[in-house]
């Protein structure tokens, strides 16, 4: 068994980056949603029969960010779907360099997926990609989209770099600490 240790000090700046950008941002956009979505919904189609003209567009694209803030906390807290099917058949050495040799594929698979959302931002523009009623670019969101997925791949990083030094990979715990 690996032995645990402490966060390491990027780790934990890291850490602490996520957790401010996903629940205060993620927080404003999540409650502006709603608070749109109520106006919208309850009282201008509802009670005036006047709904908001591109209050779809704008939900979609605040739903596209909070998906974004999400991705890299999802991340360190270990909530992305793991499938352990095989592993209590392996030998702890198999289980180590193939839980390794998953997360070096995916840090390839995220960087190409950073790569490729940056430059389908640069082209948003160009190619008219923008949401159906108010024309609004995706070209931001493309753009935060990459970050995203490019944090994600610089935690994977973090953890292969513990796995290398024979160290458990450090989650980040939700469930007792205050965020």
């Amino acid at each position: 068994m690996a032995e645990p240790a402490a966060t390491p000090r990027i780790l934990s700046w890291v850490d602490r980056f996520l957790i401010w950008t996903s629940l205060s941002l993620g927080g404003v956009t999540l409650a502006g949603m709603t608070v749109l979505s109520v106006w919208n919904v309850l009282i201008m189609r509802k009670a005036f029969n006047n709904p908001i003209q591109g209050a779809e567009d704008v939900l979609i694209v605040m739903l596209v960010s909070i998906v974004a803030l999400a991705i890299p906390l999802g991340a360190r807290t270990g909530s992305h779907i793991e499938i352990e099917v095989l592993e209590s058949r392996m030998s702890r050495a198999f289980a180590k360099w193939s839980y390794l040799l998953t997360k070096v594929l995916s840090v390839a698979v995220l960087l190409i997926m950073t790569w490729r959302l940056w430059h389908a931002g640069q082209g948003a523009v160009r190619f008219g990609e923008t949401t159906q009623q108010l024309m609004i670019s995706y070209e931001p969101f493309y753009y935060l989209m990459a970050v995203s997925v490019f944090l994600y791949a610089v935690v994977l990083i973090i953890e292969i770099g513990q796995l290398v030094q024979g160290k458990a990979v450090m989650r980040l715990r939700t469930e007792s600490q205050t965020l």
